[in-house]
């Protein structure tokens, strides 16, 4: 069976990928963390970092661990221009979990009294941020009416010893679940992990599956096995067997607090929150526990995963009307959800009007979505804009869809109801007609060109 844990996979990169993880020994503040991510990303890289020592903390602190489209594809054993369709295949497949009667996490048990959340080096992710912010901590709930459980992502603000600001994100199940306990005049029961692999992340991101599947199920299905999981002590919940760190607790009902503001992935400080209260009764971790945290703002870390997700959600839905839509990309640099390039080799004209209005309808996050040609590479925004400048007329090829709904976080969203308009931009050759043959060189004379190149000492 696969090696299911955080640990696994730092294993499996310093041994297969060594120049993919970087291990910083000389000592950093817990606000050093998220900068090192990004200024590793403005040279062009995105290594797993691994801090072995944060000034006033024992344990040692990972980031940056789904960062890398190239990693996040050997874990599902494709390449990277493979990874949305497999993403996309996989998902459907559900596997039923595995439970453990033991897991490393059960080494150190912290309860009542001495729980101190403070001990932990909760980074500071930037200048903004309101207090420290715990980013990777999968928070795990049943829904009170049909027990069914769901995991995710929820931003998490150190506001105690024992106390947590979280946000729920409104249009997700773990809202409507402490909607539907604070309804019976009830906390809602839940537990968080830290320190997962990234694929149980990528199946974390799923948005569209029937209500009663679980999401461990869902990552279970993309890891080709049953997800192994065991149980903790708040309600019986099931925590991955492979964490590092485990809170039980409750997020209370009929509480607000302040929470935020927090950098988001727009970009921009978000001030939104849903401002609700997780309190921590119990903490379980291994003696070793390693700190998981994912960068915030505008980093792959905090996006990329969301953007493999919704191409493949997208890929899925185009290709069941049109079958000549060869890929999707949704940069993550461009604020990841907001923007969907669709690839195609068009047939007749209409076609990316089509495309156009299913991605939109498919990701509500996205706001524009840009259709190309065969001949242009979606993964190049440089190319993108190439296409765009060169094969769009305005007035035929830039439609508005006005009055959407739209990503509540998106800064220029009406702070109202949210509303947006959107754009669709066919970049694609007009169709039925001569169009200027673009320029290209041959794989031959480059690889030629690289070997005079390298024959004179020159390094590209």
């Amino acid at each position: 069976m696969a090696d299911q844990s955080l640990r696994g996979f730092l294993e499996m990169v310093e041994r297969d990928f060594p120049e993919e993880l970087v291990r910083i020994k000389e000592p950093v503040e817990r606000t050093d963390i998220t900068p090192t991510v990004f200024e590793f990303e403005r040279a062009g890289r995105s290594p797993v970092i691994v801090f072995e020592r944060v000034e006033g903390f024992e344990h040692s602190v990972v980031t940056n661990i789904a960062g890398n489209r190239k990693l996040l594809a050997v874990c599902l054993g494709v390449e990277p221009g493979e990874l949305p369709a497999a993403y996309k295949d996989r998902c459907q497949n559900y596997f039923p979990v595995e439970i453990a009667e033991s897991a490393p996490w059960r080494e150190v048990v912290i309860e009542g009294d001495d729980v101190d959340l403070n001990k932990l080096p909760i980074p500071f992710h930037f200048p903004i941020d309101a207090a420290p912010y715990i980013t990777a901590g999968q928070i795990v709930a049943r829904d009170p009416e049909t027990g069914v459980d769901t995991t995710g992502f929820h931003r998490l603000m150190l506001a105690g010893k024992n106390r947590l600001g979280v946000s729920l994100h409104s249009r997700r199940r773990m809202y409507h679940f402490h909607q539907k306990a604070e309804a019976r005049g009830e906390p809602l029961q839940a537990a968080v992990s830290i320190g997962v692999h990234p694929v149980h992340y990528m199946g974390s991101m799923a948005y569209h599956y029937p209500p009663g599947v679980r999401k461990y199920e869902i990552i279970g299905a993309l890891f080709g096995e049953p997800y192994r999981v065991a149980k903790c002590g708040t309600d019986g919940l099931e925590v991955p067997e492979g964490a590092e760190i485990v809170l039980e607790g409750e997020i209370l009902n009929d509480v607000h607090e302040p929470e935020g503001p927090f950098g988001e992935f727009t970009g921009y400080a978000s001030y939104r929150s849903t401002q609700n209260v997780f309190v921590v009764k119990r903490v379980y971790m291994r003696k070793d526990a390693i700190f998981h945290s994912v960068a915030s703002g505008m980093s792959a870390d905090h996006i990329l995963i969301s953007c493999v997700s919704r191409e493949a959600e997208i890929l899925n839905t185009l290709r069941r009307n049109l079958p000549n839509v060869i890929s999707v990309h949704v940069p993550s640099n461009t604020a990841g959800a907001l923007l969907a390039i669709v690839q195609m080799k068009k047939t007749a004209e209409g076609q990316p009007q089509q495309a156009i209005m299913a991605a939109l309808g498919t990701e509500f996050y996205c706001k524009c979505v840009v259709v190309v040609d065969e001949d242009v590479d979606i993964f190049n925004l440089s190319d993108v804009a190439w296409a765009v400048i060169t094969r769009t007329r305005a007035e035929k090829d830039i439609n508005f869809i006005h009055g959407a709904m739209g990503a509540i976080l998106d800064p220029i969203s009406d702070p109202e109801d949210h509303t947006l308009t959107k754009i669709g931009i066919d970049a694609t050759k007009p169709a039925g007609r001569d169009f200027a043959e673009r320029l290209e060189i041959s794989e031959e004379q480059r690889e030629r060109v690289r070997g005079i190149l390298e024959s004179a000492g020159v390094q590209l």
